[in-house]
Formats: structure tokens, C-alpha cells, sequence
């Protein structure tokens, strides 16, 4: 189950680390999107898995009261796989999408960062063609921050880009200039 294998990670990459300490550079795969969710938001199959690093999780794990970090591991799963709508966030803010869920009638925010990863082979990035063939860019999402909304005014002004509710992109996602 991916809630233990969040914990494990925990356990071994941050847990008993001091304050801002740098962690050694490791991600995990945390759930992959829904079908619905990402042909809601236009996500190609091939980027569906949504990873988190270390380096996120430490950030989260000092910057949040500890029953708030608790909740956060025990319910990250559920609030990126099964989110009620989806927000596309302001572009002064890290990440690309702000998955919103409401749990035991508390609202939880995960903003989602799609990452280019360079081609790279046996860990070394690598220019035009190796002799595995040519690497080609790709992409993948990653957890940027996650935070209990302490002001439900918060999102008031961002764009709603799906919700649950129907399944549907929603009519403000549809609106081009």
C-alpha cells in the first residue's frame, strides 16, 4: 500500500534529521492519477505517476505543526489521487496544479510541479545519440508543497479547472481568450 511506503520513506530519508539539514536526493512513486483526473486536466497516460522527493517531504515535514505533517503522510494518497477540484495556480507559485480535497470537513491543498527530466543514460546526461538509441526529454509530475487551508479564501481567485462533482473540466478551464 502506498500510505506505508510513504511512512517507510519517511522513516528512512527524514525522520531524526535536524531542521533545514540537507537529505540525500531520493523520490518515490506516490500513486498514479485516475483516468478521470487526468483527462480532466489534459495529462497524457504516459505522465500519470505522481512522485514525491525527499527534499519535498523535508520541506513539509519542518514547515508543518507535527499533527498536521501526520495527517498529511496518512492521507497525501487520497488527496492527490482522489481530489475534489483542481485549481490551476498562480504563476508566482511553485507548481502547476492546485489539487484541493476535503477531509473530516477540512480542506487540504497539494500543488503538483510538472518536471522536465533530461535525457540521461546510466545516470549522466548525455547529448544526441548514445548506444542505447536516442533519449528524448521527458516529463513528470512531482508533489511541490501540500498544506491544510487554514482560509478558504485562499484559491477564491484561481481557476477552476475540474471538479469532481461531474468529472468534467469546468466551464472556466473551456474559456479560451
Amino acid at each position: 500500500m502506498k500510505l506505508d511506503r510513504l511512512k517507510i520513506f519517511f522513516e528512512e530519508y527524514i525522520e531524526g534529521t535536524p531542521e533545514k539539514a540537507a537529505v540525500s536526493d531520493q523520490k518515490m512513486l506516490l500513486c498514479r492519477l485516475t483516468m478521470a483526473v487526468a483527462h480532466g486536466i489534459e495529462i497524457q497516460d504516459s505522465i500519470r505517476g505522481v512522485y514525491i522527493t525527499s527534499r519535498c517531504l523535508k520541506h513539509i515535514f519542518d514547515k508543518r505543526p507535527a499533527e498536521e505533517f501526520l495527517f498529511i503522510i496518512n492521507h497525501l494518497h487520497e488527496i492527490v489521487r482522489y481530489p475534489d477540484r483542481i485549481y490551476l495556480n498562480k504563476e508566482a507559485k511553485r507548481g502547476y496544479f492546485c489539487f484541493i480535497k476535503r477531509i473530516n470537513d477540512v480542506g487540504y491543498l497539494c500543488s503538483l510541479e510538472i518536471i522536465k527530466i533530461p535525457p540521461a543514460v546510466c545516470g549522466e546526461v548525455v547529448a544526441g545519440i548514445s548506444e542505447f538509441g536516442e533519449e528524448k526529454e521527458r516529463e513528470e509530475i512531482q508533489v511541490a508543497t501540500v498544506f491544510r487551508l487554514r482560509d478558504e479564501n485562499y484559491i477564491k481567485n484561481y481557476t477552476l479547472l475540474w471538479d469532481w462533482g461531474n468529472g468534467n473540466p469546468h466551464r472556466s478551464a473551456l474559456d479560451t481568450p
